[in-house]
């Protein structure tokens, strides 16, 4: 078993739409990035391939590949770190996920989201946790500048069926 951790952040951005958990979220503003910017599943991203002792997200989707990211769906992403995670011989065990927003409200949108990220995942509903949180007006999250992301993963090695 491994674990491993992730965090993301994001500014908000005039004109952009706002992805969270691979889910559109009505809002005025959304996150600037070189993909759509969900900083739920970056974070997600991060801790899968922490826990696999594989490097970042922008390690293997950097933003210095022209335009083979740019503006890219969260989801595609994630998958594509399920394959690699699965091709170790890893699965997932489960994720606990938090977003920090001050703005929007997250609440109703959070089943959602862990419908979705589960879905992209190829896992059961109930091993995906998602929460949100404010920081009560504090620092850049606080001050409704952008949003934050943390996300804790649990991985295992698959067992081999192995023929004495």
């Amino acid at each position: 078993m491994r674990i491993g951790f992730g965090y993301d952040v994001h500014a908000f951005a005039p004109g952009r739409e706002l992805w969270l958990g691979g889910i559109r979220i009505p809002y005025e503003r959304g996150l600037l990035g070189h993909s759509d910017a969900d900083v739920l599943i970056h974070a997600l991203c991060d801790a899968l391939l922490g826990a696999a002792a594989m490097r970042d997200i922008g390690f293997h989707f950097p933003d210095t590949a022209g335009n083979e990211y740019e503006g890219i769906d969260s989801k595609i992403l994630l998958r594509r770190v399920m394959q690699m995670l699965r091709e170790k011989g890893y699965e997932l065990g489960n994720c606990d996920c938090t977003i920090c927003a001050q703005q929007p409200k997250l609440a109703r949108y959070i089943e959602p989201m862990r419908q979705c990220v589960a879905d992209t995942m190829g896992v059961p509903v109930d091993s995906v946790s998602i929460k949100a949180t404010t920081t009560e007006h504090l620092g850049f999250v606080g001050r409704e500048e952008g949003i934050a992301a943390q996300a804790v993963v649990l991985i295992d090695k698959r067992q081999q069926n192995t023929i004495p």
